[in-house]
Parts: structure tokens; C-alpha cells; sequence
């Protein structure tokens, strides 16, 4: 192989690199390669790639005016080096150059081209009108470590079956914990993958994790549940996001995956006289795609519920939504404990608003009974004992 010193190079960004190392490392099988013209036109047409779904050409089209130019000026079977945050990422021997329409492109991914749509213009912004096609190799190729992973757990059980959820958890809420548990009911082992996003909007991808963590090693048997890093790249954005999910989480090794009812990507048509999902366009990938119940709290029942099954109107429910949970944790407000776990919800105002008093330790031996011995409390202990006081009803 040439050195990449001597080659013309490419820039892509991190999305980019995610989603040809997920390529590389087989975990978008039945996809392979980067795809040139033909076999994009074919996929296109038939969203099937040797009698499985894959949903739209999976191609290289790096944005921006330098790109574009390099592009031009390469040859068949020339090498180029792929740089990503300023680091060789990998070299690509070019087989094929061909045009491609970014709009087009973008309906294809998201079924929409409105620009009021965020990741429609996010994603606008990273396409370019050129493509190219070949062999590529990482650099620094290693072994995807969460296929072994999983892999060991499966032998550490002896599992059969093998369920998987894909999640933000931002935040980790209650209806989250009660679809775990029900996956856990029907399964050896649950693979939760976590999706981690190229910002840090929110609540960042180590703190979920962290707080996703503590509630398996506290409320769940935490060796039937693993939790898997998920690059959150514009492939698995629109509506197409649960097929791409599906096909990532089979070669993963999974046997399930576990969608919730309200799902963005679950989209319902009408087709043959019957209403069909997402779902039911899937082909060929051999793993079982389940819908679950939608999760309320029911002030009748006084417990958590599936719509499914409470009898009660939705004058009694209230649903989990995560935004405006998120919404009151941002303004500094310990959502009620029906809708988070108090350790978790601790946990997580500690985090996205630190060193928020000026005298915790004096608030805290003020506020809350003590045994009368000097202790070190943090800002999560704090939150966990006021939490105690709101859940006190003997007042009231």
C-alpha cells in the first residue's frame, strides 16, 4: 500500500467515520462496501441488497469546497486518505466517481426534505454532490470490543436468546425501567444500546450511561444486561431509523429488538386494506422486531400501567415524556419520584447543575435529621434526602 503521506486526502467528520468503521467491522450487513452508481440505482429501487432490506445506498459523499475539488481531480484506483479530526482515519483506493443529488439523498434518509426539520439541515450541511466508491482500509483498525462483549456474556449464562433495546434514556425515567424489565422476562440476555450523539446537548452520553448503570447494578441481575455504545450517526435518522436498528442489533447477535409504540421512526400506512408499520417492510434479516405497550401512570390504578390495559381515560394518566422531564431537571427541579427514581434523578441534577449551593454542608445539617456525627454529603445526597421529605405525606 502507498503511504498515505504521498496521497491526496479527504475530510470527514466523525459520523462519517462511525458509520464506515460499523461497515468495516460487518455490523451493516447486508451492506458491504461503499456502493458506486449501479448498485446504488438497484438499492434505491428494490431497498434490497441479496434479498434483505437495507433501506438506501450506503455511499461517501464528503461536503465542502475542498473536497469537492480533490474529488474532481482524482483517478480510478488512486489512493486518497480519509482524515477525521485531524488524524488518517483510512485510505480508499477510488473504483468510482459519480454525481448525486443531496435533496434526493436527504429524502431518502429522513422520507422528507423540509428544512424545519433539524436533522434535515444538519444533515444537508455534510452531503456533497460527489461520491466515490472503492476499497477502503482503517488505519488504526481494532476488533469491535462490544462483539466480544457480548459474546462472553452469552457464554457467562449460557444464553439462547438475546433481546435488545435502543435507547437515549435522556433521562433514564420510569417507563424506561418498566420496558427493561419486561424485556428481561422474555429473555436470557438484553443488549440496551445507548445512543451517543456527536453533541453534548442535553445530558452527556457518560453521565446517562453512568446513570443507566447504577440502575442495573441496583435493581436489575446486572449479568443479564449489557450496555452498548451506539454511534448516533445520520443513518439511523428519519423514518427508516428502526431498520437500520434491527439490522445492526442481529449482527450484534441479537434475536430481538424492542421498540417502543411512540417510536419517531414507527410511522403507521395503510396498504392492502390493513395498517402496517416500518415493520412490515422488513425482509430477510432474521431477528424478531416487537412493539411495546406505551407506559402511563394511572392516579386510579396508582401504579404504573399499559394503556393497554388501564380502563381509565387519559384524564387519569400521566405519560412520560421525556423533554419535559428533562425540562425540570434544567430549571433545577427534582422531577416527582412517579416519574424518575429518586437515585437517578439525584444523580443527574448533581450533574447538570454542580456546585449549586454555597454552603451545602450547613443546608444539608439544617434541613434533614442527623445522628449528630460531622459527615461529608455531596450535592446527589442532598437531592436524595429532600426527595425523602416530599415523598412524606404524614402532614397532609
Amino acid at each position: 500500500m502507498t503511504s498515505s503521506r504521498k496521497n491526496k486526502t479527504l475530510f470527514i467528520d466523525k459520523e462519517a467515520a462511525s458509520a464506515l468503521e460499523l461497515l468495516k467491522h460487518s455490523l451493516l450487513s447486508p451492506a458491504s462496501k461503499l456502493m458506486g452508481k449501479e448498485m446504488s440505482r438497484r438499492v434505491l429501487e428494490t431497498k434490497l441488497i441479496n434479498g434483505q432490506t437495507f433501506p438506501f445506498p450506503f455511499i461517501l459523499a464528503p461536503s465542502g469546497k475542498t473536497n469537492i475539488e480533490t474529488i474532481k481531480s482524482l483517478k480510478r484506483n488512486e489512493e486518497v486518505t480519509l482524515i477525521c479530526e485531524n488524524k488518517e482515519f483510512a485510505t480508499l483506493t477510488i473504483d468510482e466517481i459519480f454525481e448525486i443529488d443531496p435533496e434526493d439523498r436527504i429524502r431518502h434518509i429522513y422520507g422528507t426534505y423540509d428544512l424545519a426539520h433539524p436533522g434535515v439541515v444538519t444533515t444537508l450541511k455534510r452531503i456533497g454532490t460527489l461520491a466515490i466508491s472503492g476499497e477502503y482500509s482503517l488505519i488504526d483498525k481494532t476488533e469491535d470490543i462490544n462483539v466480544r462483549r457480548i459474546k462472553e456474556a452469552k457464554e457467562a449464562i449460557g444464553a439462547k436468546h438475546t433481546s435488545s433495546i435502543v435507547m437515549a434514556a435522556n433521562p433514564l425515567h420510569r417507563a424506561h425501567e418498566r420496558l427493561i424489565r419486561q424485556s428481561l422476562e422474555s429473555t436470557d440476555l438484553l443488549v440496551i444500546f445507548l445512543l451517543k450523539p456527536y453533541d453534548n446537548q442535553n445530558i452527556s452520553y457518560d453521565v446517562r450511561k453512568e446513570a443507566l448503570e447504577f440502575f442495573i447494578n441496583h435493581f436489575l441481575p446486572k449479568n443479564r444486561v449489557i450496555i452498548v455504545p451506539l454511534e448516533n450517526s445520520y443513518i439511523f435518522a428519519g423514518y427508516n431509523e428502526i431498520i437500520i436498528d434491527a439490522i445492526v442489533a442481529k449482527n450484534y447477535g441479537c434475536n430481538r429488538l424492542t421498540i417502543g409504540r411512540n417510536h419517531a421512526g414507527l410511522g403507521m400506512f395503510y396498504d392492502d386494506n390493513s395498517n402496517k408499520s416500518i415493520i412490515d417492510k422488513v425482509v430477510g434479516i432474521d431477528i424478531e422486531i416487537s412493539i411495546s405497550s406505551e407506559y402511563v401512570y394511572c392516579d386510579k390504578c396508582t401504579t404504573l400501567v399499559s394503556k393497554n390495559t388501564c380502563p381509565h381515560g387519559q384524564h387519569h394518566q400521566i405519560s412520560y415524556h421525556s423533554d419535559s422531564i428533562l425540562a425540570l431537571l434544567e430549571a433545577g427541579i427534582l422531577p416527582p419520584a412517579v416519574l424518575m427514581r429518586k437515585e437517578i434523578s439525584s444523580f443527574l441534577l448533581s450533574k447538570l447543575i454542580p456546585n449549586r449551593f454555597k454552603n451545602l454542608e450547613k443546608l444539608y445539617y439544617d434541613t434533614f435529621p442527623v445522628e449528630g456525627l460531622l459527615e461529608e454529603h455531596d450535592e446527589k445526597d442532598f437531592y436524595t434526602e429532600l426527595m425523602k421529605l416530599y415523598q412524606t405525606t404524614s402532614l397532609t
